[in-house]
């Protein structure tokens, strides 16, 4: 382990100096006690740290800047997901932030990111508090060889000091809050707010710039492996039920949102997951749950009765998005490596609130990567004040707040390497039937579940199909364990006139959205989207 005359050095090459105390990679049970000590969170029953993140109880997409300099900035996809900032703004903010650290205690994490040593990042996270450092340790690798400890050289520093706020009007931010990425100097800076998910999400934004460079695709996906070594990757934004179907008893989980594929297969780039734990169910989600009963967990604004201190994970007062940040080790059924060999399946995951795409469809290659770069899905009425029907989302690359390089480029690696090792692709809807939300039903799990897995084991690969009229998808006529009807879509449908409609109507919105990026797609891409009404 690094000497405290070496680790102060190479804090002063940072410009951190004249620190109070430093904590070098404590363990949870030290961070525990000094979390407890400094008054930064309570412990609940059974041991899982709970925090309060303030007033940023989620991401600050508006607040995330890339900083504009000669190493990047040809290659930076600019616009309203990367957003530049000036080199001599960063230059300033970074100045003041240094002033702030002096006299202060710091907690440091050496850890990395990328499971396959070939290509993992190895980092540095800085923070103020105890708990931003557990979590740190939580969702990063950790070395569990001290000769690999003493030879970490970071190749990407994250600085996040939650309380201290930036001047809107002086360092040109757009709220006290920031989050700056400066590929140049491979640093990161975080400031003004408490939510932890801005230092996992900005070491996956920053592999998502690095690793493609290398030919390494970068992926905002879960990942398993069956019996056989039959690896899957599963895409899909929130609330289409990536993590739920990723977690299969008969297969083990390899990770649940962020991962790389090189030449090797697929890897996972953290240590452990940060689980939306809303309404969380011991039936439904029996894993997942207990790890809100784990020592070792942190819990972000989790409901909880201060006297018994018993969760109530039902309870939205804080925020709907609660969150648990814990070790992949706190479950069962997992490959402890973290890597696995090439996929042999590929889900898009969408929850379409239309009701009109179908269960289960087969993709091209390049419906693969024309849905890729779409990265639809739909919210429903009521979950946004004035929203009264479903409403389309697309995020590219089902990832888009974090991918620094056009949407294009992921999109054009993802189908070299379906080509290369032979990749089976499967669009699948976990959203709604027989009607749109409000009229129809949400997908059954055990249909859903039969049809994925009826996909995975190959039983799909020669049944009957035909092509959906709307949206050119094959779908398979018949799939053991699911009534003929649902699988065509419209046939779920009272009024196949309103069917008609609505298919129409979100068909176009596709073809809308692609328009952003048919420049930089092949015309075979850009012809392999739904028909035009």
């Amino acid at each position: 382990m690094l000497t405290k005359d070496e680790l102060l050095l190479q804090l002063n090459e940072q410009g951190i100096k004249n620190i109070n105390e430093f904590h070098y990679n404590f363990g949870s049970p030290a961070l525990y006690e000094h979390a407890i000590r400094r008054r930064e969170g309570l412990i609940s029953h059974l041991g899982p740290l709970v925090v309060r993140t303030g007033s940023h109880t989620g991401r600050s997409p508006n607040d995330k800047f890339i900083v504009k300099e000669p190493s990047s900035e040809k290659n930076v996809w600019w616009g309203k997901v990367n957003t530049p900032i000036e080199e001599a703004k960063f230059d300033k903010i970074y100045s003041k932030m240094m002033a702030y650290i002096q006299g202060k205690d710091i907690y440091i994490q050496d850890c990395y990111a990328g499971a396959d040593p070939k290509y993992r990042l190895p980092i540095r996270v800085i923070t103020e508090t105890a708990w931003h450092s557990l979590f740190a340790r939580n969702i990063f690798r950790q070395y569990r060889d001290d000769k690999e400890l003493d030879a970490h050289k970071p190749e990407f520093t994250v600085i996040n000091m939650p309380y201290f706020h930036a001047d809107p009007e002086t360092d040109g931010t757009n709220s006290e809050a920031f989050i700056i990425i400066h590929f140049g100097k491979k640093k990161v800076i975080i400031g003004g707010t408490q939510y932890a998910g801005e230092i996992k999400k900005s070491i996956f934004t920053a592999l998502n710039y690095l690793r493609p460079l290398e030919k390494v695709m970068s992926m905002h996906c879960s990942a398993n492996v069956g019996q056989n070594d039959d690896v899957a990757v599963l895409f899909g934004l929130s609330g289409t039920g990536k993590t739920t179907l990723s977690a299969d008893p008969a297969r083990r989980l390899i990770g649940d949102d962020e991962h790389g594929w090189s030449n090797n297969g697929v890897f996972n780039y953290e240590g452990g997951c940060y689980a939306k734990v809303i309404k969380l169910s011991k039936e439904a989600e029996p894993e997942i749950f207990e790890t809100t009963r784990s020592f070792g967990t942190v819990l972000e604004n989790v409901a909880m009765d201060t006297r018994s201190r018993r969760l109530n994970l039902d309870d939205e007062s804080l925020t709907e998005n609660t969150r648990a940040a814990y070790p992949l080790t706190h479950v069962n059924n997992i490959v402890v490596e973290g890597v696995g060999g090439h996929p042999k399946n590929i889900i898009m995951l969408t929850a379409d609130a239309f009701g009109v795409l179908p269960p289960i469809s087969k993709l091209t290659t390049e419906q693969a990567m024309y849905h890729f770069i779409s990265g639809y899905t739909a919210k429903v009425a009521g979950t946004e004040a004035g929203v009264t029907e479903p409403k389309a989302t697309f995020s590219a690359c089902f990832g888009a707040p974090f991918m620094v390089l056009h949407p294009t480029v992921y999109a054009e690696l993802l189908g070299e390497k379906i080509i290369k090792h032979g990749a089976k692709c499967w669009l699948v809807n976990t959203g709604w039937t027989g009607g749109a939300y409000g009229v129809g039903k949400r997908m059954s799990i055990k249909h859903t579940r039969a049809m994925l897995n009826a996909a995975l084991n190959g039983k799909l690969d020669n049944v009957e199909t035909y092509v959906d009229p709307f949206f050119n998808l094959i779908v398979p006529k018949t799939c053991e364990g699911v009534p003929a009807e649902v699988l065509n879509p419209r046939n779920t449908w009272n009024d196949k006139n309103k069917y008609d409609e609505t298919a129409k109507k979100l068909a176009n919105m596709f073809i809308k959205n692609f328009e952003q990026f048919a420049e930089g797609s092949s015309e075979e891409i850009r012809k392999s989207g739904p028909n035009k009404f």
